[in-house]
């Protein structure tokens, strides 16, 4: 990507994150963003092509700030680093605080700080693989930003999506949010420890996701307790 396309994109999500879209440049915001999709999924087929290549599986976790990503990461980490080689990209606005998290469960974590940016696109991903060695890999997750919406619009060329949430974001977060349980393979339900304690109908989180997406395999993990985190690997085919 070019310089010149880079700074096109950066003023087409100023425009429309200050809502200053206007009838003078709504043509160019509706145009540009039509080529920055064009080209991030022309660039997501080719990191996915560089993985299988590599017979690197990968996978992209998504989900709300909380919802327990890192932890449920973690959790999977713990369980299969002695039998497979893992890279960990974490996407989060600044720190590295779960990049650290990561690292002491055994894989090698690199962390993206995106600033205003409240997504990953494939770009971010090119610039760290194009510098990896992915021979020395089996496995890949990337971990994006906290955020239900944004993530919606990039591809990032992992060969399956993980879409997490959990029971405290309320019975209402799946409905709320179809777009990124279309567009994954695997629903995580979270945090079904405290189901009980705040009355979360999960059934209707489960059918709700279902009913979004019929293909989708919905597990219901506790990343506190580890309750139902031998199914999701089972379900990664790992």
């Amino acid at each position: 990507m070019s310089d010149k396309n880079e700074q096109e994109i950066y003023r087409i999500k100023e425009l429309e994150s200050m809502n200053l879209s206007t009838e003078n440049n709504r043509e160019l915001v509706i145009k540009t963003g039509k080529a920055v999709s064009r080209e991030n999924d022309i660039l997501a087929e080719k990191i996915n092509k560089n993985l299988v290549k590599n017979n690197v599986k990968s996978f992209d976790i998504v989900g709300a700030i909380g919802a327990g990503k890192t932890a449920i990461l973690e959790r999977i980490i713990e369980k299969i680093s002695n039998d497979y080689r893992i890279l960990v990209i974490n996407g989060d606005i600044v720190t590295r605080i779960d990049a650290d998290r990561i690292e002491k469960h055994g894989a090698k974590s690199i962390q993206i700080n995106t600033g205003r940016e409240c997504a990953l696109n494939a770009y971010h991903i090119h610039q760290i693989l194009k510098n990896q060695d992915l021979s020395k890999y089996d496995l890949l997750f990337i971990e994006n930003v906290g955020n239900l919406i944004c993530p919606s619009e990039f591809f990032l060329g992992a060969d399956k999506r993980i879409i997490v949430v959990s029971v405290t974001e309320g019975e209402w977060v799946v409905e709320k949010h179809p777009m990124l349980f279309k567009m994954s393979e695997i629903a995580v339900i979270n945090k079904i420890d405290l189901a009980e304690r705040l009355r979360t109908d999960v059934n209707k989180m489960i059918n709700d996701a279902k009913m979004i997406n019929p293909n989708i395999k919905v597990i219901t993990t506790s990343a506190k307790t580890g309750t139902n985190i031998d199914i999701l690997i089972k379900n990664l085919n790992l």
